[in-house]
């Protein structure tokens, strides 16, 4: 069993662990959880007696105070550390990597013991013995690094961010992978930002803020505290109370329209049409259907404007609009607001269209109806290029150039 109690360390002026206690078991999995810069790897790092504590900091293995000892001497207690970035030998093979982590005196006894788990737990290395591992894809270096830290026999594996870099399906063979490790009996303490996959399989998690410990509880209750749902799963679990985290949330039911001005009809808008929300003045804004600003359907418009290409030149539609039906709203800004935008819009394509190139690329051949049209100005610019050429004249005052040719 691990036990940290009152753990503490320094980096110069800067406090990233400030009396943390955190303890597993055997055949556990615990699971650490924290954003960036909470103190997640220091504390494993701490452990592993890869940074230094302060006084009154304990870490405890099966009892024994291992505080301050060498890291080559935790190794022997039992405890392994998969580091951020596997720390893996890319120049080298599957099998050697393997046999590098037999090298405590510990598994010196049980190698081809190790070995055989190890391959059991990762078929692919397997496959792949002499394979150099810097060819291997990140998954499975990730497998490379954790069988070489099971290779030196660990009652106590600690990893850190294995799942950084990987794609979400190998994300999840890894935390498979993970269980099959505690299913061995080994205990496992996990760093991990996957908070979702990570508290699906382990038994207990930790809540790790700016370096002191907030939270501990089992995973189940982790996963449907709100508190973690909004800090650590991004709010995707249900928020309602006792509800499972891995229900779906029910959409919220949408707030009643507001009472419709009057001579606005107040049945709901077609189905995949949006509201159109024109302003009123000082009195805020009104929310409308537009089937009601506009006389005419909105697809009798684009029908028309379909056709605009095929039909010559009208006047204006603003002189000849229909006037509002009685859903509309006659004499309201919002519907003024409405025809001079469609009118002016109108206006513009008429105009466009009367300046169109004609078939023989004359750009302001007549129309077809024979109207008269606006002469539109034609510029045309021509830039003469400047040359000044120079020549170098020697005199008795010096050399100096003169000009021969230019403007």
């Amino acid at each position: 069993m691990l036990e940290c109690r009152d753990l503490s360390v320094f980096y110069g002026q800067h406090h990233a662990l400030d009396q943390v206690s955190v303890n597993i078991g055997p055949g556990e999995l615990v699971v650490i959880l924290g954003a960036n810069g909470a103190g997640k790897s220091t504390l494993l790092k701490a452990i592993s007696g890869l940074v230094p504590t302060v006084a009154g900091s304990r870490v405890l293995m099966d009892g024994t105070d291992i505080t301050g000892m060498p890291a080559h001497d935790i190794v022997e207690t039992g405890l392994a550390l998969v580091p951020e970035g596997r720390g893996i030998f890319g120049d080298l093979t599957v099998l050697e990597n393997l046999m590098l982590g037999a090298y405590p005196d510990r598994a010196a006894a049980s190698e081809a013991e190790n070995l055989r788990r190890v391959l059991a737990l990762f078929p692919k290395l397997e496959e792949r013995k002499k394979q150099i591992v810097r060819t291997m894809s990140g998954g499975e270096q990730q497998m490379v690094a954790i069988g070489r830290a099971m290779m030196s026999a660990p009652s106590i594996l600690m990893l850190d961010e294995p799942s950084l870099g990987l794609s979400p399906i190998l994300c999840s063979e890894l935390f498979k992978t993970l269980e099959a490790v505690r299913g061995t009996g080994v205990g496992v303490l996990l760093v991990e930002q996957n908070a979702k996959q990570s508290l699906e399989i382990a038994d207990r998690g930790y809540l790790l803020e700016v370096g002191r410990i907030t939270g501990e509880d089992t995973a189940r209750n982790l996963a449907n505290d709100p508190a973690v749902q909004k800090a650590y799963l991004g709010g995707a679990a249900g928020t309602q109370s006792g509800a499972h985290a891995d229900e779906p949330r029910r959409p919220a039911e949408a707030p009643a329209p507001p009472e419709a001005p009057a001579g606005v009809s107040a049945q709901a808008p077609a189905a995949g049409r949006e509201d159109l929300r024109i302003s009123a003045g000082s009195g805020g804004s009104q929310r409308i259907v537009a089937d009601n600003a506009i006389p005419e359907s909105i697809d009798d418009m684009v029908a028309r404007a379909a056709s605009v290409q095929s039909a010559p030149a009208e006047t204006p539609r603003a002189a000849s609009a229909p006037k509002a039906a009685s859903g509309g709203m006659p004499g309201t800004s919002a519907n003024g607001d409405v025809q001079r935008m469609l009118s002016s819009i109108e206006q513009a394509a008429a105009n466009a269209l009367k300046r169109r190139p004609a078939a023989n690329g004359s750009p302001h051949a007549p129309p077809e109806n024979g109207a008269d049209q606006e002469a539109l100005p034609e510029i045309e610019i021509y830039r003469k290029p400047k040359i000044e050429v120079y020549r170098r004249v020697r005199t008795a005052s010096g050399e100096h150039m003169k000009k021969i040719k230019g403007d």
